[in-house]
């Protein structure tokens, strides 16, 4: 999926798995076959997953996203995984790599949760839960989304030129230009920060679908609180998303940002994992879609 992506043999990964952490050599290996792209992802016995990057990652960094990743699970409603522990770069495998507990559920896609009001509700039990967590002094670190939206102007200028044959250019450009014009947040708050349909997992109870945990949480940090609000831009349908905005509070220009956001995201999943990710690829076209059609949206490219 990615130039210079690393690559990892299974009978490998079982080599590094048990010199790194002996204690697990008895417990069954199986590959997960999954849409994710920064991770390999093999699963460790019932309880745990090893994450492999596919690009190369370092043991700080890996170690920073464990701590993020432990106070997100601390906080979060629903579950989420913990960190087991960090492994050096090798010889055989030139990254860092880590071990998580293994979280159960699958994701949503872009339709299966679209009409559920009570996944909308788990959504909002979940996004002020993370927004209550003590910023204990920290700000936004200046790194990815989460600053303000007209930081991303130039990738956007590039995804679109790249999109033509899949999305109305010239419509989502004008209301890109629209809601980089918006009014940026007021202060950050404590956000999971991809909060994406790829990073949830729904089961089915009662007939309904449900939240069931939340993976990724390694860049938990103070952000624009709009920022997790892609979740139901990504998501929902948008009588299900009123439900998700009056459940946070969320003002008119927090709300746009969060279209803003996950438009952001949307425009480059669609060219970019076109033919190495088709999933996540329709994920970046549904979702630019379902921000076009918004009624309140439109309003704002005429």
């Amino acid at each position: 999926m990615h130039d210079g992506e690393l690559a990892l043999e299974t009978e490998v990964a079982a080599r590094l798995i048990t010199r790194r952490f002996p204690e697990l050599r008895r417990e069954e290996l199986r590959p997960v076959s999954s849409t994710g792209t920064v991770n390999r992802i093999i699963r460790v016995g019932d309880g745990l997953v090893a994450r492999f990057p596919r690009l190369a990652a370092s043991e700080p960094t890996l170690a920073r996203e464990a701590a993020a990743l432990d106070e997100l699970a601390a906080a979060s409603p629903f579950p989420a995984p913990r960190s087991y522990g960090i492994a050096a770069a090798s010889e055989e495998f030139d990254s860092a790599w880590a071990v998580q507990s293994w979280i159960d559920g699958e994701p949503p896609g872009p339709v299966r949760a679209a009409a559920s009001e009570a996944f909308a509700h788990d959504l909002v039990v979940l996004i002020r839960a993370l927004r209550a967590v003590d910023m204990r002094g920290r700000v936004f670190d200046g790194n990815g989304r989460g600053g303000r939206l007209g930081d991303h102007d130039e990738w956007v200028s590039e995804c679109l030129s790249r999109s033509a044959h899949l999305i109305d250019v010239a419509r989502t450009a004008k209301l890109w230009a629209a809601l980089c014009a918006l009014p940026p947040a007021d202060a950050p708050l404590m956000c999971h920060r991809d909060l994406t349909p790829f990073n949830l997992l729904v089961i089915e109870r009662d007939d309904e679908v449900r939240l069931a945990g939340v993976l990724d949480g390694g860049d938990f940090g103070p952000a624009d609180p709009a920022l997790d609000l892609v979740a139901a831009w990504h998501l929902l349908d948008a009588p299900t998303r009123r439900l998700v905005r009056d459940g946070v509070s969320a003002g008119e220009a927090e709300w746009q940002r969060g279209a803003g956001w996950a438009l952001q995201q949307a425009l480059g999943l669609g060219w970019y994992y076109e033919k190495s990710n088709p999933q996540m690829s329709a994920l970046g076209i549904s979702t630019v879609r379902r921000v076009l059609a918004d009624p309140e949206l439109s309003m704002l490219v005429g």
